[in-house]
């Protein structure tokens, strides 16, 4: 009861974390669910029947976009399989391991440095820069509590709701300590059309925007306009990236595909449907309808 008073502190807060949190809230239609925390998140009203803007249409589609396939495709691991079939093994990082437990794995077994993910969750990923100073016990109570969470109640993304609990170990891939840049490919009805780059995404998190011709654009989402990160020259492989990512985004509405460069290498990151998952305001409105005006619902 304490824990309810303190986060009805802040209304607006508290009502989300009930609403994703509380069993008793999975009692909750989905499309009444996500009407209420459209509502909460956005502070607007939404209407199925005339869905205009960008989050809009992603909440649309989470009700009534639910291909099978999309579970093995948000699958950490699953997915693999389904990249190494349509574009090829070489473009997915190393993996180190996969266990269905925390106490599966054998630390001693593992580099210095490695990433621990987790197949059915969004947001769960354990960075490791040096094995030595890893609080072993901190980690076993966070992975258990991962393992147990299904993110699909948090959102209500579909796809989300059946995919097997699993912990993937995947190399380090950056040749520093550095995580390397995140380049996330917005594709809409199978055409690429911009591409988020995310900077030091673990300190001091920075996104630019850019269109197909590498122009940086001014569309926004709470991050500085004139970020100091400003990337003034395509990265390598940008040509193949956005040729790989229109691949794998045929016969989708609406699609992420996430990469990483390294040592001028093409690495595979993840595939997402619901960017932000329609919750992530633009600082100018305007972007929100022009880029929902590119997905074709027909």
């Amino acid at each position: 009861m304490n824990k309810i008073i303190k986060f009805f502190k802040k209304p607006k807060i508290g009502i989300i974390y009930i609403l994703s949190y509380f069993k008793i809230f999975r009692l909750l239609p989905d499309k009444l669910f996500l009407k209420l925390k459209f509502k909460l998140m956005m502070n607007k009203k939404l209407n199925f029947d005339n869905v205009q803007t960008y989050n809009e249409k992603l909440q649309w589609l989470k009700l009534y976009d639910r291909k099978p396939e999309y579970t093995k495709l948000v699958d950490k691991y699953g997915v693999r399989e389904y990249i190494a079939e349509t574009i090829g093994s070489e473009y997915l990082i190393p993996l180190l391991g996969v266990w269905d437990s925390f106490e599966d794995i054998d630390f001693s077994k593992l580099p210095n440095k490695f990433v621990l993910k987790y197949t059915h969750d969004s947001g769960s990923v354990f960075v490791c820069k040096d094995k030595s100073k890893i609080d072993y016990e901190q980690l076993k109570k966070d992975s258990k509590k991962w393992l147990k969470r299904n993110y699909y109640w948090v959102h209500r993304e579909w796809p989300y709701k059946n995919v097997k609990p699993r912990i993937v170990c995947e190399q380090f891939i950056s040749d520093n300590d550095q995580t390397p840049d995140d380049y996330k490919v917005l594709c809409f009805n199978g055409k690429a059309k911009l591409i988020e780059v995310h900077m030091d995404r673990f300190a001091n998190h920075k996104q630019d925007i850019y269109d197909i011709d590498w122009n940086k654009t001014d569309i926004t989402q709470g991050y500085d306009e004139d970020s100091l990160y400003t990337i003034k020259e395509k990265p390598k492989e940008f040509d193949r990236m956005i040729e790989l990512s229109e691949k794998l985004a045929q016969n989708k509405a609406h699609v992420r595909i996430d990469w990483f460069v390294v040592n001028d290498k093409l690495y595979f990151g993840e595939i997402t449907f619901y960017d932000g998952s329609g919750y992530a305001p633009f600082d100018k409105e305007e972007h929100d309808y022009l880029i929902g005006s590119w997905i074709n619902l027909d």
